[in-house]
């Protein structure tokens, strides 16, 4: 039997619903959330990100801000730009699209954006307000991957949960969110120094390949049953597209939808679902940032 599609397009376009509302009732008391963008260099990935956060703002009723820099520029001039959205009273969340160029130290610029504006959920001090459990704003990502999984009805209390991959972006916070008491999972995380990978992978209820690898979490390293989550983005090379590449995830899809019992596709799984917790995040910190006035 095939599993479950997590349709995430559909999931997010739930919630920017209920965020469309959330935006119409700020309205109402004189308030408009606003992001600052701010994007270095032409890379194609990161100019596509941009537009695609910048639509979605649009869609919903935020204001964008956005700040296009050279791919040489110095580093000062873009912490410079960083403060001024600090600043700004416009501005209640502030985006710099990652990666940045090599010349620039991109841990000085994270830890210059104002942790009352990190809508990413980037700076240490969100990170550590994470890990306490306190108010903060949520890595997109991992928390996209948490919504999925609670509105698509997957069981995780004392369920067994694999993390494929520990990046700072995804595997690092997502561990620490599926091991709260809200959600309850027990929890392994693989990386590069992990031995024998498929026995781990095998023994999950829920996988989340997050590893950047094409073709990683194949089919016989499944649980049947088991709930699979695919993060990856990894374009491969194919004649028969136009652009001469083929977006693909970290999960042989085909094959591993056959024996899961949940399963994300790429594109259309987590993707939408990362764009729309920044929205989440924007319109929490103009309600923050506005204090009384919301309350």
């Amino acid at each position: 039997m095939a599993a479950t599609i997590i349709d995430g397009k559909a999931i997010a376009s739930a919630i920017r619903s209920e965020l469309a509302e959330q935006v119409a009732e700020l309205a109402q008391k004189g308030l408009r959330p606003g992001l600052a963008v701010i994007l270095v260099g032409e890379d194609p990935a990161s100019v596509s990100y941009v537009t695609a956060k910048e639509k979605a703002c649009a869609e919903i009723g935020i204001a964008s801000f956005e700040t296009r820099l050279p791919q040489d520029v110095p580093q000062q001039k873009l912490l410079d730009v960083i403060n001024a959205a600090n600043m700004d009273p416009d501005v209640h969340g502030i985006l710099v699209q990652l990666p940045l160029p090599r010349h620039i130290d991109e841990r000085a610029v994270i830890r210059t954006i104002h942790p009352d504006k990190d809508v990413d959920g980037f700076t240490p001090v969100n990170l550590g307000r994470m890990l306490l459990e306190e108010p903060c704003f949520l890595p997109c990502t991992p928390h996209g991957i948490i919504e999925l999984l609670v509105r698509s009805g997957v069981p995780t209390s004392g369920a067994h949960a694999v993390v494929v991959g520990r990046s700072n972006i995804v595997g690092k916070p997502l561990a620490n969110l599926l091991i709260r008491k809200s959600i309850n999972a027990t929890l392994t995380v693989c990386h590069t120094g992990t031995r024998d990978l498929a026995s781990h992978v095998r023994s999950a209820d829920i996988v989340v390949a997050c590893a950047g690898r094409p073709g990683l979490v194949t089919a016989d390293m499944i649980k049947p049953g088991a709930c699979v989550i695919d993060v990856g983005v990894n374009r491969v090379p194919d004649p028969s597209k136009k652009q001469g590449y083929r977006l693909c995830g970290d999960v042989d899809f085909e094959a591993a939808a056959q024996v899961a019992g949940w399963i994300t596709p790429v594109p259309g799984g987590v993707g939408p679902m990362t764009i729309t917790m920044l929205l989440a995040n924007t319109i929490e910190a103009c309600r923050r940032l506005a204090g009384s006035r919301v309350s």
